[in-house]
């Protein structure tokens, strides 16, 4: 709004003459309650802790939403004469709830009763507390306005004369760099200046260069007369910056407004910032006064948006451990779990080369950083667990003789997902909670990704599923779609019981693994021969093993129960969402063999048909909305979460898993740049076992291959018989690898 920065420009040209009048004790105070006043808008934002360093007074700000594990020290202005703490605590608090960062504010002494260069010595007193505290130089970043600004520079410095680590930034706005005034703005901007006056600039430069006298009744600031001695002392580089050596300083973002007189201040610092090597962003905002930033108004609201980025960009570890609550579709997992099964799924890269583990772990450092909704672990709450951000990536593992091996309640809350290496292959396991298999996909080959970079220096382009390694996650990638696409009416959960097969247990846990690779083209072109989808065709083919598997074994006809297969919908295809959560449901086409004997290709005609007309938007709303609505009664909040457990794990064990004989995802084919081909042979996606049916079964398509994973934790290979079979009935010949124990 226009009408309130001219409202602003209006009132500062009314006081300007005003405060130029003013004894130096009322400026102090009319600065201190403008930093009273801004503190007083964030109070319910930020808490503070007063401390005393040296001889200062000082604060540290800590914002209740606390996003960064770094921390600001702020360089109040003043004209090196004016502000005490109250005045930095107003700015400060301001900059601590807007990033989401703590602030460190030193109350300097000032001049002209502590001339240059106390108020230097101050400030370097300040950042060695913050290093004597913990902070490591490239977790701080140095703020200041005006004389502050200036000050950041001086700083920088004189930490450079000692030998001592710089920090890791340096946000200035309106810096005062040159206290001799030699820049043609303090011409060219003198009559549109609302804020400052030469007159004004050069009493503070004379109090801060050559201290005061006073005549018992008011202080003045000394003088020098001979104009090339004062401008000698002006010019001292740790006095106005500007004149100084400005190579190997910390990335700077400079904001100055376009009006201002001292607007040469920043735009030759800027200047010799990068004529000197060093990193710099200058913000010239049009018709802006000194200082502009802090007074918050609206139009400029975008400069924090700047200085928030800039925080994250150059700042080490700069973000909190995050927490998530658990999407609906997840709240399950952890509730289902029992002593000799976890819901897991695995999605794997086979590479034509083995892989450098230490390479991978490298990459597997940097990918981590960019999913934050999937690095993550379990934690108990009192009412419902939740996810919380791990500190660091996850131990590379070694190999075990089967996949996706039971992951504890320890592991889970350690790290709920787990990188494995085998000779060429990069596997990572999903504890379910996480993701699902599209989200989990996008982990994997952005992670895959990386290592390729790491590894050969090969840049795979962004896009495909592959995540900018430098891009912020946004809000949309962590956000619980469900609770956003629940329709208005809630479906009914009524179905009927399927045939399930069973088995002999492995009795330690042992899973068997099947895949077979089928030609993609092959697939493709008898699925458009009978007008149906890959992933109909392929349920289809399941749909008729499992049914053969029951004639087999069930004598009594009038015995035989429905044959369905759960096959997961990726909602993303018909909502707009671009979460990486889990937003996946169901649908769970099937044939009743008690009407009598089908036909291949009468399955694939009942399967399409059924999945046409189960995978609608309003369908697939109203099931979102049965699944949301039930958790949200007060009564179910406020159940204690080891009552949940109880109950979920009851209606989990009595309906989870019996309305289908197992499930079938399909991932789909995916399509990748030459760069990724290059290197990546194969990809795999295995879905774990179920809790109480042997079986489950997935699918994904890459470099011409369609890899169909069967996986079981009983003795029998029953199921992977019949497709077999079934495959070879229809023309299509199967390459079969297994990790068998060689018993069957």
């Amino acid at each position: 709004m226009r009408y309130i920065k001219n409202l602003m420009r209006t009132q500062m040209s009314i006081f300007k003459p005003i405060i130029e009048k003013s004894s130096l004790s009322t400026v102090r105070k009319g600065q201190d309650a403008i930093g009273a006043l801004l503190a007083s808008f964030q109070k319910s934002e930020v808490e503070y802790e007063d401390i005393r360093v040296a001889d200062m007074e000082c604060s540290m700000i800590t914002p209740i939403d606390e996003l960064s594990a770094g921390v600001i020290l702020y360089l109040h202005g003043g004209g090196y004469i004016c502000g005490n703490l109250a005045y930095a605590k107003g700015f400060g608090s301001v900059l601590a709830a807007k990033c989401g960062i703590k602030v460190f504010c030193c109350a300097y002494r000032l001049a002209p009763e502590h001339p240059f260069p106390t108020a230097l010595e101050d400030c370097l007193e300040a950042y060695g507390y913050l290093l004597s505290n913990g902070y490591d130089p490239s977790q701080i970043i140095i703020c200041g306005e005006s004389a502050g600004g200036g000050l950041c520079y001086s700083l920088c410095g004189k930490l450079k004369d000692k030998g001592r680590s710089l920090p890791a930034g340096i946000i200035a706005i309106s810096p005062w760099t040159d206290l001799t005034q030699s820049g043609a703005s303090y011409k060219v901007n003198l009559k549109k200046d609302v804020s400052m006056t030469p007159e004004r600039l050069k009493f503070f430069a004379d109090c801060y260069a050559y201290g005061s006298v006073t005549d018992g009744k008011n202080v003045y600031p000394k003088t020098n007369d001979d104009v090339a001695d004062d401008a000698r002392v002006k010019r001292n580089p740790r006095m106005s910056p500007l004149f100084g050596d400005l190579a190997d300083m910390p990335p700077s973002l400079i904001f100055v407004g376009s009006d201002e007189i001292m607007l040469d201040d920043s735009a030759e610092l800027h200047k010799k910032l990068l004529a000197e090597g060093s990193e710099s962003e200058l913000v010239i905002a049009p018709g802006m006064w000194h200082g502009y930033v802090l007074y918050c108004l609206k139009e400029f609201e975008s400069d924090f948006d700047k200085i928030s980025e800039f925080i994250k960009t150059h700042i080490c570890s700069q973000k909190k451990l995050r927490w998530l609550a658990l999407d609906n579709a997840a709240k399950i997992f952890p509730a289902s779990m029992s002593r000799n099964w976890t819901n897991l799924f695995r999605l794997s890269a086979t590479l034509y080369e083995r892989v450098d583990v230490a390479t991978l772990k490298v990459a597997l450092d940097v990918t981590v950083r960019r999913f934050p909704s999937i690095a993550m672990r379990v934690r108990r709450g009192l009412f419902w667990y939740y996810l919380e951000e791990v500190p660091r990536a996850p131990e590379i593992l070694e190999e075990k003789p089967y996949p996706l091996s039971r992951m504890p309640f320890d592991d889970i809350s350690k790290c709920a997902f787990r990188v494995i290496v085998y000779e060429r292959r990069i596997a990572v396991e999903f504890f379910h909670a996480l993701t699902d298999g599209n989200g989990g996909l996008v982990f994997l080959k952005t992670l895959v990704s990386e290592y390729l970079y790491q590894k050969y220096g090969v840049k795979v382009p962004a896009g495909n599923g592959v995540l900018d390694r430098l891009e912020e996650p946004s809000d949309a990638e962590l956000e619980d779609s469900f609770l956003k696409y629940a329709g208005p009416t809630p479906a009914s959960r009524a179905d009927t019981d399927s045939f399930r097969i069973n088995g002999k247990r492995e009795v330690d846990g042992f899973r068997t693994n099947t895949s077979f690779i089928l030609d993609a083209d092959k697939i493709v072109a008898e699925s458009k021969k009978r007008g149906v989808t890959v992933t109909a065709y392929l349920t289809s083919v399941l749909m008729c093993a499992a049914m053969r598997v029951q004639e087999k074994r069930v004598l009594n006809k009038k015995k035989y129960l429905p044959i369905k297969v759960c096959v997961p919908v990726n909602l993303r295809k018909l909502f707009p969402s671009r979460t990486l959560r889990n937003f996946v449901l169901y649908a769970t086409p099937g044939i009743d063999p008690r009407l009598g004997k089908y036909e291949f290709d009468e399955i694939c005609d009942i399967v399409h048909h059924q999945l046409k007309l189960q995978i609608t938007e309003k369908n697939m709303a109203a099931m979102i909305a049965t699944n949301v609505n039930s958790e949200k009664p007060l009564a179910m909040k406020l159940v204690p979460l080891f009552i949940k457990d109880i109950v979920m794990k009851m209606i989990f064990n009595a309906v989870g898993e019996r309305k289908s004989c197992f499930s079938f995802s399909n991932l789909g084919a995916e399509r990748m740049p030459e760069e990724f081909m290059r290197y990546v042979e194969r990809l795999d996606f295995v879905l774990g076992s179920q809790s109480s049916s042997p079986y489950n079964t997935s699918a994904i398509t890459y470099n011409g291959k369609l890899v169909l994973n069967i996986i079981r934790n009983i003795a029998e290979p029953v199921l992977e018989y019949e497709i077999y079979h079934v495959l070879r009935e229809l023309g299509i010949m199967p390459i079969a690898e297994s990790n068998s124990r060689g018993k069957e």
